[in-house]
């Protein structure tokens, strides 16, 4: 488990991303020399054109989770799992294989968060942009706040985008703007992250930090 030291990641060539794994028919490329996540399905496949990509390291329950994005395309949908686990404590990747459909994710055989921070895929949710905190297992809406990011059309990034977690206390910033802050009584001991995204969505990141502890300083 990664609980000393920062890990830093410059997502910023295919040597980077070493040991991530894919989950669904997804496709990695660094055409601005940065990470570019894009499903190989058309959107008519549903929750089977989703995937998630899960980074290597397993960390602790305090920790600051910081990265760069840009919306490439949409309609579609972004997520960040964190502190993803099995349900009896086993590593994430220890589990039966996974391929996408979102309720693997909430109703299977992990524990998780996971905060949806660009949700465009449909009409309701563009008409009002919300990031969303969930808790699984289980399909838990646990936070909700306004979503700052734009429109693809008028996106300039990156957006600086920042996970705190101290004592249970997860805190969601966008570009240093508070989308929402909320205390879990009980709260998860840690374990994996992972992007997801929802078909046709585009999105490109870049300098994961992750620091244990509750700055990213």
């Amino acid at each position: 488990m990664t609980d000393r030291k920062q890990y830093l990641n410059r997502l910023s060539s295919p040597a980077d991303i070493e040991g991530f794994r894919m989950e669904g028919d997804g496709a990695v490329t660094f055409p601005q020399g940065r990470m570019r996540l894009e499903s190989l399905r058309p959107p008519e496949d549903g929750q089977d054109a989703n995937i998630v990509l899960w980074c290597p390291e397993d960390f602790g329950p305090d920790i600051t989770v910081e990265w760069d994005f840009w919306p490439i395309r949409e309609p579609g949908l972004c997520i960040l799992f964190f502190h993803a686990h099995g349900r009896q404590g086993e590593d994430l990747f220890d589990l039966a294989p996974r391929t996408g459909p979102y309720d693997q994710y909430h109703h299977g055989d992990l524990d998780a968060y996971h905060v949806s921070y660009f949700r465009r895929m449909w009409p309701s949710e563009r008409k009002l942009h919300t990031c969303n905190l969930r808790k699984s297992y289980g399909f838990h809406l646990v936070a909700q706040g306004p979503d700052p990011l734009p429109a693809v059309l008028d996106a300039q990034g990156p957006y600086a985008m920042r996970l705190t977690v101290r004592g249970g206390e997860i805190t969601f910033e966008v570009d240093g703007l508070v989308a929402f802050r909320w205390q879990d009584d009980q709260p998860l001991a840690g374990g994996r992250i992972g992007f997801r995204q929802m078909a046709p969505m585009i999105g490109e990141y870049a300098n994961l930090r992750v620091t244990p502890g509750s700055s990213g300083q």
